[in-house]
C-alpha cells in the first residue's frame, strides 16, 4: 500500500468559493502548542472547522498563509506542485494537517530547516481492522499487547507519527514509502507528550538512517505529531 497524505491527494478547491465559508467558521490563530513540537524557528497556526473535507483543504491552506505572514509573506497565493505539495515561498519550508474539526500548519526558514513534517489523527479512529495495513509485525505485537485506551492512543500515534515523517522526508528525498518502511520504537503507552523515535527498515536517502525521532502531544481526542530535519 503505497503512502499517500492529504497535502498530497486531496483536490485544490476553487479559492473563491471555499475560503469565505472557512472564515466564517473561526479566524485563524497562531499556535505555539504546534510550533513547540519542533526545534526554535518555527510557526504554527490553527484553525476549528467542520467535517467536511473541502472546508478542511481550505482551511488548512489559511493556516499556512496565517503562517507565512509571520515571516513577511502577507496574502501569499499558496498553489501546488506537480506532486501535490503545497508550493511554498523559495526560501521556506512547511507542512499542511487536517483531520476532522482541526487544521494545521506549521512553517519555517529554510536556512534553519531541510524539511518538516506535521500530522494529526483522532484517536480511535485506527482500529484493529487497519493495523495490517499500517503497522509493522513489531507494532502489531505491541498494540496487541495493550489494554484500552492505551491500544488506540498509541496506534492512532503509530499512524500520525509515520504520516509526519513521511511527509517531512519527502521533502529531501522525493521518496515514496510503504507504512512498513519505518517501525515506531515503543514508548511508555501512557505518555501524553514526548518524543518518538522510528527506525527505518529499508534504505532511505537521509543523513541519519540509524534512527529518526520527533515530538507528539495528546490533546482531547487528537494525538499531534512533529519532526523536522534541522540545516546543517
Amino acid at each position: 500500500m503505497k503512502m499517500s497524505w492529504d497535502t498530497l491527494t486531496a483536490e485544490e478547491p476553487r479559492r473563491a468559493r471555499i475560503a469565505p465559508q472557512a472564515r466564517r467558521e473561526n479566524s485563524v490563530g497562531l499556535s505555539p502548542a504546534l510550533a513547540g513540537l519542533f526545534p526554535p524557528g518555527a510557526v504554527g497556526a490553527e484553525l476549528r472547522t467542520s467535517a467536511d473535507r473541502t472546508h478542511q483543504f481550505a482551511a488548512g491552506r489559511l493556516c499556512a498563509r496565517r503562517a507565512l505572514a509571520e515571516l513577511g509573506f502577507f496574502g501569499y497565493p499558496l498553489g501546488m506542485n506537480s506532486d501535490r505539495r503545497p508550493q511554498w515561498p523559495a526560501d521556506v519550508v512547511g507542512s499542511i494537517t487536517h483531520t476532522i474539526g482541526t487544521c494545521g500548519a506549521v512553517v519555517a526558514e529554510r536556512g534553519r530547516f531541510c524539511a518538516i513534517g506535521l500530522d494529526m489523527e483522532v484517536v480511535g479512529r485506527v482500529t484493529p481492522e487497519i493495523w495490517p495495513t499500517i503497522c509493522t509485525a513489531e507494532e502489531t505485537a505491541w498494540l496487541s499487547a495493550l489494554r484500552e485506551p492505551e491500544q488506540s492512543r498509541c496506534a492512532a500515534l503509530i499512524f500520525s507519527a509515520k504520516e509526519s515523517f513521511y511527509k517531512c522526508q519527502y521533502g529531501v528525498t522525493r521518496q515514496w514509502l510503504e507504512f512498513d518502511d519505518v517501525t515506531l520504537v515503543p514508548l511508555s503507552p501512557s505518555a501524553s507528550a514526548g518524543r518518538f523515535t522510528l527506525r527505518p527498515r529499508k534504505r532511505i536517502a537521509l543523513p541519519e538512517q540509524d534512527m529518526v525521532s520527533g515530538r507528539f502531544e495528546f490533546r482531547g481526542g487528537l494525538v499531534v505529531t512533529g519532526m523536522a530535519l534541522e540545516a546543517r
